[in-house]
């Protein structure tokens, strides 16, 4: 038996969805069924909203409202450091974090040959202008995640920028707070030892 229509299409949006298979998209559609009228309308306006009244900051990259955003305009940011990162919600986590006060660069992505993205798909070429114009930038900081794809990226863009003069840093990675090291893996120690602080 097959779904009536609208249904059938709600299902097939959920299932658009990252991590949202055929069984979690039924369950997501019959549940929207049963929601007041006012939740569905909210739910719809939130989701045309995020299309029509964000944007990419023309500066980093972030998302934003208002252009530049809140972090590229506030002068109170400490503009001798940028933090490059993958994503938008990367900032959200470090800024969450409340230890880093400096400025951002969102590639929208990373280098994957494999799948088509090179240099020119994502937002590598705005980081070199915005850092030739800015005499106040130091240091570069490469928060990008460690997949192979995340290294090749920080290994490319460091080597685009650092005979500029520029200090790159790269996070610190190693062992998560509470995890055995038995259980981690050859590069996670290697990257702890390497990583590691004076006490």
């Amino acid at each position: 038996m097959q779904y009536p229509l609208p249904i059938a299409r709600l299902i097939d949006s959920f299932m658009k969805l990252p991590g949202i298979g055929e069984k979690t998209a039924t369950r997501l559609a019959f549940y929207a069924m049963d929601m007041p009228k006012e939740d569905v309308d909210e739910f719809a306006r939130s989701l045309v909203d995020v299309k029509e009244k964000l944007r990419q900051c023309s500066i980093c990259g972030n998302i934003t409202e208002q252009d530049p955003c809140a972090i590229c305009s506030n002068p109170a940011r400490d503009r001798s450091t940028i933090m490059v990162v993958e994503e938008a919600k990367d900032v959200m986590a470090f800024e969450n974090m409340g230890e880093y006060d400096g400025l951002y660069h969102v590639l929208h992505g990373v280098l994957s040959p494999m799948d088509g993205i090179g240099p020119e798909q994502i937002n590598i070429k705005s980081l070199i202008v915005r850092l030739q114009k800015n005499d106040d930038a130091k240091e570069v900081i490469l928060a990008l995640n460690s997949t192979p794809e995340g290294e090749s990226t920080a290994m490319y863009i460091s080597r685009l920028i650092k005979p500029a003069g520029l200090k790159v840093t790269r996070l610190a990675a190693g062992l998560a707070v509470g995890s055995d090291i038995e259980y981690a893996n050859l590069i996670t120690l290697k990257r702890a030892v390497q990583g590691r602080t004076e006490l």
